[in-house]
């Protein structure tokens, strides 16, 4: 089984690497939280860029926009130099894009693989 989310920091880079798949249940946000907030209190985050891999991740359930919402909150408020969400679906990256305005996050750009 594939993991639900991998999250590791490339400080040679500046760089903090995410790969999400599939689709998140509550406890998964729970714990995603939580792992993220350990690993970016250790670094100083306006020095880096957030490299997000969407393109195992499913298109977005209406139960799971507030999770990404809070999620995309959590990253602006994070203050990261620049936000990369890397896509392969076109739905999901018009889904994609409407949370990021939604949510005001504009270092974010969502690129298509």
């Amino acid at each position: 089984m594939e993991e639900k989310y991998v999250l590791t920091v490339d400080n040679a880079n500046k760089q903090l690497e995410m790969t999400v798949n599939g689709t998140f249940s509550p406890e998964d946000v729970k714990n995603f939280m939580s792992e993220y907030e350990n690993i970016v209190k250790k670094v100083k985050v306006a020095d880096y860029i957030l490299n997000i891999d969407c393109t195992g991740l499913s298109t977005l359930h209406q139960d799971m926009i507030p999770s990404m919402e809070g999620a995309f909150k959590m990253y602006k408020a994070t203050g990261f130099k620049k936000v990369n969400l890397n896509i392969k679906s076109a739905i999901l990256k018009m889904q994609l894009n409407r949370l990021l305005k939604s949510t005001q996050l504009e270092n974010a750009e969502v690129i298509s693989a």
